[in-house]
């Protein structure tokens, strides 16, 4: 119940902050809640997660990708993601999240995501999505290119990001899985 508000507010929030491109790195401030500690009195690794979602619905909100996408009935759907920690965020403690797309593949969009305090990085994350339409079926590459617009030439993949998309997805949901950890 707690990021539904947090979500709400973000989201409100956002409409009110500058505009960006959809190419562009939004910096989305926050500031670490009570609810968002774990045993040891830190941020717990999932509300990361979760906050990354609202962050990257902030670019979304303030380039309008977010209204277009709505008119065209698609929604985003995280497929991989992957964080490193550096260093603890501790309650009431401010830090933005700094998001940027960073190009697509045959199939999926990437997305680079950090927290940030006092210019000193945190934690990084990598996410890979897609998007879906609500009608069914799945929103091609081209499709989302037609939609958001052309990406610049610094939008080419890494390699290395390329290869974490490929090694990242599961196999198809027909496959049988293991009978053993292996």
């Amino acid at each position: 119940m707690h990021f539904f508000f947090r979500t709400l507010f973000q989201s409100w929030r956002s409409r009110f902050r500058s505009r960006l491109g959809m190419w562009d790195v939004a910096s989305t401030p926050f500031r670490v809640l009570p609810t968002d500690l774990d045993v040891l009195r830190h941020m717990n690794n999932g509300v990361y997660l979760s906050i990354l979602d609202i962050a990257r619905l902030d670019l979304m909100v303030r380039s309008g990708m977010w209204k277009r996408l709505q008119t065209a009935g698609w929604y985003p759907v995280v497929v991989s993601e992957t964080i490193s920690f550096r260093r603890s965020l501790e309650l009431w403690q401010r830090f933005d999240v700094q998001t940027r797309v960073l190009g697509f593949d045959a199939k999926a969009i990437y997305v680079e995501q950090r927290f940030v305090v006092e210019g000193e990085i945190f934690a990084q994350a990598y996410i890979r999505a897609r998007f879906l339409k609500r009608s069914g079926g799945t929103v091609t590459v081209d499709e989302l290119v037609d939609l958001a617009g052309t990406s610049p030439d610094s939008a080419a993949l890494p390699d290395w990001i390329r290869q974490w998309g490929a090694d990242a997805q599961l196999p198809p949901s027909r496959a049988a899985a293991p009978s053993v950890w292996g």
